[in-house]
């Protein structure tokens, strides 16, 4: 065990230790906070502080390509704006933030960089910080014509402003069931109604194949139904200071056509100040939780025709009632809480083509002639470029898994679009009586599907949908699992 003692803003305590598990090295970050008389008797007991702030984000060039798909779609104004919200909490020596950003992921570049400039301009530490996207499909590229800036200031802004606002708080957590807008879109199919994937294989499940009852014969995998929150509020005037709510639900979608959107995100937080009589400075957000086979459609129901943008509505004001529902259930908010953080980062290997894949795709993308070109499977020459990239590049990936202890309530995040069936496995393993499980997380690289899922094939499985090792779930949530299990033994 290796350890160093850095000076930092409040004389922060950070214990680092390596590891190694699976032939993987591991870098771990545990930030310590030290109850009232540990150190110093002397020095009076911590208070719990807490900040948040909402930073307009929303791109100001258009057009701009929204990158949800697998072609081009333009935007030429915004229907909602988009935002970076940040909740920073303080109690005694440890710092954290949580923030959602409305876009359809992060990269861990761009968020290592916006932590290091947020550290940099409130003391901070940057491993203490937990950046998600909300994965809307109707927001820009960060790489669009100058939005990269305007993204990474609002991100840094966000965590800054959240800091000069903290003030005494207590916290709370509840969860309510919304059941109703969650569906698993994999899909095993009736004898003979599987299409040919892209590479001309038969999978044993599709991802979204209609909502025939001629077609669909059952799901092949859960929902976690959960509207998880933790709440934060003044002490004697109990007023509302945030709300940070999880849903493991994809985006909504069919928003106004050409126009930005936060979807149901940017909506749930526009509704929860008037569910919880919240004032200005209130700040509600809604981080996407474990929603890598979950979508909003009803699969085996016709729904009634919407109106652009309806059912974004309806899902989030469904949420916000969900989300105070919850909120009423807290039979107390606290303040003795002992609040610390732990940020691992693990090495992934990146999957492979085979000769033989690689041989079919270049024989794929060979074919000139239009009539044989029409006759290949759906998607067959985009994955045969995704085929010939993953064969040339890196062998291996970091990435960053985090775990937070507030109390005894616990957070976990994971960088990847999450199968539903691991978020509601880490929460059926954790030590701490809640957890909620936060996707796309401190970068993003595509879906993490369990290796039972992986064997039934599907979208979310295929070699350029999914980068990482086949069995990269089990790695980390172990890696998660073993974090909280050491947050919860400190007292």
């Amino acid at each position: 065990m290796q350890v160093q003692s850095t000076q930092r803003a409040r004389q922060r305590c950070v214990q680092r230790i390596r590891r190694y598990a699976g032939g993987m090295a591991i870098a771990v970050t545990l930030s310590l906070v030290f109850p009232a008389g540990a150190a110093l008797s002397a020095e009076p007991a911590a208070v719990l502080r807490a900040g948040a702030a909402a930073v307009d984000i929303t791109p100001q060039k258009f057009p701009v390509n929204m990158p949800g798909g697998f072609n081009a779609n333009l935007a030429e104004g915004a229907h909602d704006p988009l935002h970076a919200r940040a909740l920073v909490l303080e109690h005694g020596q440890c710092a954290v933030a949580l923030v959602v950003v409305d876009t359809l992921g992060v990269g861990r570049e761009l968020a290592d960089e916006a932590k290091k400039l947020a550290a940099e301009r409130c003391g901070l530490a940057s491993e203490n910080i937990l950046l998600a996207a909300t994965h809307t499909h109707s927001g820009p590229s960060a790489g669009a014509d100058g939005y990269r800036e305007i993204l990474l200031e609002g991100i840094v802004q966000a965590i800054v402003r959240a800091h000069e606002t903290l003030r005494p708080a207590e916290v709370g957590h509840a969860a309510q069931a919304l059941p109703e807008e969650v569906f698993n879109r994999r899909w095993y199919l009736k004898p003979d109604k599987m299409p040919l994937n892209p590479f001309g294989e038969l999978d044993e499940v599709k991802m979204n194949p209609g909502t025939s009852p001629d077609v669909l014969d059952r799901p092949a995998g859960p929902t976690d139904p959960d509207v998880t929150i933790l709440s934060v509020q003044e002490p004697r005037t109990r007023k509302p200071i945030a709300l940070f709510a999880n849903y493991s639900l994809h985006y909504v979608g069919a928003t106004p056509r050409a126009l930005v959107s936060a979807d149901y995100f940017g909506e749930f937080a526009r509704l929860m100040p008037s569910r919880v009589r919240g004032g200005e400075e209130f700040v509600a957000m809604m981080a996407n939780g474990t929603s890598g086979d979950i979508n909003n459609i009803p699969f085996l129901v016709t729904r009634p025709p919407r109106e652009p943008f309806e059912q974004i509505r309806i899902v989030a004001s469904k949420a916000a009632d969900a989300a105070w529902s919850a909120r009423s259930t807290i039979e107390a908010h606290r303040a003795d809480v002992p609040l610390e953080m732990l940020q691992r980062e693990v090495t992934l290997r990146l999957r492979r083509p085979t000769a033989e894949q690689i041989e079919r795709a270049r024989a794929v993308l060979a074919i000139s002639d239009e009539a044989e070109r029409a006759k290949l499977p759906n998607l067959a020459e985009h994955y045969a470029r995704r085929t010939i990239s993953m064969a040339e590049g890196d062998e291996t990936v970091n990435v960053l898994v985090q775990a937070l202890r507030i109390g005894d309530f616990a957070i976990c995040a994971i960088p990847f679009e999450t199968f539903a069936e691991i978020g509601l496995d880490l929460k059926r393993r954790s030590p701490f009586p809640r957890t909620m499980v936060i996707g796309i997380a401190n970068g993003s690289y595509g879906y993490l599907p369990t290796p039972e899922q992986h064997r039934l094939g599907g979208y979310e499985t295929w070699l350029g949908t999914c980068r990482v090792q086949e069995d990269a779930s089990v790695i980390l949530s172990d890696q998660l699992l073993e974090m909280l299990a050491e947050l919860a033994k400190t007292e």
